[in-house]
């Protein structure tokens, strides 16, 4: 069985799961120590195996056995749903291919809770798992899902949270965003904006911990029937009003009911043509 376990508050388990890691002959963790303290929380005694990205080539051959020879395994995950972006996949795959029944039991999950969220637009999205560490593979990852009409959900590591928003910021610029950490936790925190402003202000935050999720808007509709000079305009008599670019475009937004990320695209292209 492939159970979801809490994202954060221990609470948020349901009543399957728990019956699940009572019922198991042996519960599959990633940490164990995590996962001992979910079972103690709900005085569970079970037997636990470690199962992450070290170990799951070298036992899924082991386990796939075991269950063949009658014995049940609860697979769970340090967080959320096993098989998104851990080894449970492995386990599940090779599962499947040996004709056995794999039930899943559906609980918390951080894609689903740090999409709605943002607030961002939820009628597609697209999960990517973890952005690519090296910088040339994540710009052209980024290129590459920019066309998509769709919400962009990612996981990251906080160390490398500021690194991903300006690569963000840089081949995906103009749109809204959000980043989310430690869902269900005592700090949680969602920071919403446009990316150029996500990335400006957690550039700051070098003490971040927790887990992170970043959220990216779809791109900006067309502007083709919107008065550019207007906007840009009235953009100008904000600034002379000494009011900050970024305030200039939220009043803007307010005042027309164009998308943040709209106005921010025709700001900027405003600055351009001066500059040339």
């Amino acid at each position: 069985m492939v159970c979801a376990t809490p994202i954060g508050n221990l609470a948020d388990v349901t009543l399957r799961v728990l019956d699940a890691l009572r019922d198991a002959d042996t519960v599959l963790a990633e940490d164990t120590r995590v996962t001992r303290k979910l079972l103690s929380r709900y005085a569970i005694e079970a037997t636990v195996e470690r199962y992450d990205e070290n170990t799951a080539q070298r036992r899924t051959p082991e386990i796939i056995e075991r269950i063949e020879a009658g014995e049940t395994f609860a697979l769970v995950s340090d967080a959320g749903t096993p098989g998104l972006s851990d080894p449970g996949t492995r386990l599940v795959q090779a599962g499947l291919a040996a004709g056995i029944a794999v039930e899943v039991l559906p609980g918390a999950s951080a894609v689903a809770g740090a999409l709605v969220a943002s607030g961002m637009p939820t009628h597609a999205f697209y999960f990517g798992g973890f952005l690519p560490r090296k910088a040339g593979e994540r710009r052209k990852r980024l290129l590459d899902l920019a066309g998509l009409d769709a919400t962009l959900v990612f996981f990251e590591s906080p160390k490398r949270t500021a690194t991903a928003l300006a690569a963000v910021a840089e081949m995906v610029p103009g749109r809204d965003g959000a980043v989310v950490r430690e869902l269900t936790k005592l700090h949680e925190e969602v920071a919403r904006g446009t990316v150029a402003e996500l990335a400006e202000q957690f550039a700051e935050r070098s003490d971040l911990k927790g887990e992170v999720v970043i959220v990216i808007g779809p791109a900006p509709p067309a502007v083709a029937d919107v008065d550019e000079a207007a906007v840009s305009r009235r953009i100008g008599e904000l600034r002379a009003e000494g009011l900050s670019t970024k305030d200039a475009i939220r009043e803007v937004s307010r005042e027309t009911g164009l998308p943040r990320n709209a106005v921010y695209s025709l700001a900027h292209s405003k600055d351009e043509r001066l500059q040339q």
